[in-house]
């Protein structure tokens, strides 16, 4: 409704992703509004000097059409920044800091076998070469099949396999309450690591004590977890922010703390990471104990991993894997009854979430044919013994969030 440097080029009416519960009425003295919306009388506004501006929505994310050229026109025309930066500059930037941060030191890494550890130990390589040893957890919530596939995909960097889940399923032993679960998991797999530090030092080739531990964190984990540059409220912790304990032997080292996921598979590519590793779809750092609503059990580890194979499966073979940003199964809390042949049963419920993203800070349902929706449930509850229901979730981020837990 009012020219702006920060809108130019932009359509006169254009979709945006609008999430919050407050508003602004009326702009102050100095101020003028420069959209608005049907239900947000100040969707926009900007200071008379057209410098400064306050805007209601995320231009960050994929759901707002030109939030990318709104950016751009704040960076550029209003601030007149450089578009100098890139993923090589990054790269030399980060190598060189890694390497004045950590001097001789040995540094260990945490590798889920995901494209965030991935890059974090391509970024580490290039840096301090054989003074890097990637540790890879076994915590027992893993997918099926996901010990040995990580174990054979990243055999070149000397991997070290940790057999850790009775430890950590010991742990989670009759916790049910999903930021108790996050906490958990986080501090269980920082006492592996500060084991597997004390193991490494006995070796010859490693002179002194190991201080320094790397992970795959992202923007997104460190939102959702803690306030971090701003009022951001914290929605649950990630096991590897908001879920760290007080006290740790190492030093952290997070190179990718402040890119989204977008800005990592493009780093990926810059590294020379493998398509395969690049594109594959984030699993959370607590695994299955995040999609077990209730109790961690091995029981229970069990038939999820049976029916989120399905899943996997199911939208692989549909040619749906690189399209969506997640596809997984949950394990509800709750049992139904069912009948199977000729007898009544009374099982467990699955649900099925398959989304859309870029970055992981906002979702949208995936519309699947109901073909292949009707497949999934029925090999689910034909070859998973212990599931009579399978749920289709419906539900964008916001309000829900991607896991269910």
């Amino acid at each position: 409704v009012g020219a702006s440097r920060l809108f130019a080029g932009l359509a006169p009416r254009t979709t945006v992703w609008m999430s919050h519960g407050d508003q602004v009425r009326t702009p102050p003295p100095g101020w003028r509004v420069l959209a608005r919306s049907d239900n947000c009388p100040v969707a926009a506004m900007g200071r008379d000097d057209d410098r400064r501006f306050g805007i209601q929505f995320h231009p960050e994310v994929t759901h707002t059409v030109e939030g990318t050229r709104l950016l751009r026109n704040f960076l550029f025309e209003v601030c007149g920044a450089r578009a100098d930066w890139s993923m090589g500059s990054f790269i030399d930037e980060q190598v060189a800091r890694i390497r004045e941060m950590v001097g001789d030191d040995h540094v260990i890494c945490g590798l889920s076998g995901g494209v965030d550890s991935a890059v974090v130990a391509a970024l580490l390589h290039r840096a301090i070469g054989r003074r890097l040893h990637c540790i890879f957890v076994d915590n027992g919530v893993l997918r099926k099949g996901e010990r040995d596939s990580v174990a054979e995909e990243f055999a070149e960097l000397d991997l070290a396999v940790v057999d850790a889940g009775p430890r950590f399923l010991a742990a989670l032993a009759g916790v049910t309450d999903p930021e108790r679960k996050r906490k958990i998991i986080g501090e269980t797999f920082i006492r592996v690591f500060e084991g597997e530090a004390r193991r490494l030092e006995q070796r010859p080739d490693v002179a002194g004590s190991i201080r320094w531990l790397a992970q795959g964190t992202l923007y997104p984990d460190v939102i959702e977890s803690v306030s971090f540059r701003g009022p951001s409220a914290t929605i649950k912790s990630h096991h590897n922010v908001g879920g760290l304990p007080e006290r740790m032997e190492m030093s952290l080292i997070e190179p990718l703390r402040e890119l989204f996921k977008d800005e990592v598979r493009a780093l990926g590519v810059e590294l020379g990471l493998s398509p395969r590793r690049v594109w594959r779809q984030p699993f959370p750092g607590p695994g299955l104990a995040v999609r077990i609503l209730g109790e961690v059990t091995a029981e229970r580890v069990a038939l999820l991993q049976q029916a989120d194979a399905i899943v996997t499966e199911e939208i692989d073979a549909a040619g749906l894997t690189r399209e969506t940003w997640q596809a997984f199964a949950v394990l509800l809390p709750v049992r139904t009854v069912g009948v199977m042949g000729d007898s009544r049963t009374y099982e467990q419920v699955c649900a099925v979430r398959v989304v859309h993203s870029s970055d992981g800070m906002t979702a949208r349902i995936a519309r699947l044919p109901w073909d292949l929706l009707e497949r999934i449930s029925t090999r689910i509850i034909n070859e998973v013994r212990g599931f009579n229901r399978v749920c289709y979730d419906i539900s964008s981020k916001p309000p829900a969030t991607i896991e269910w837990e």
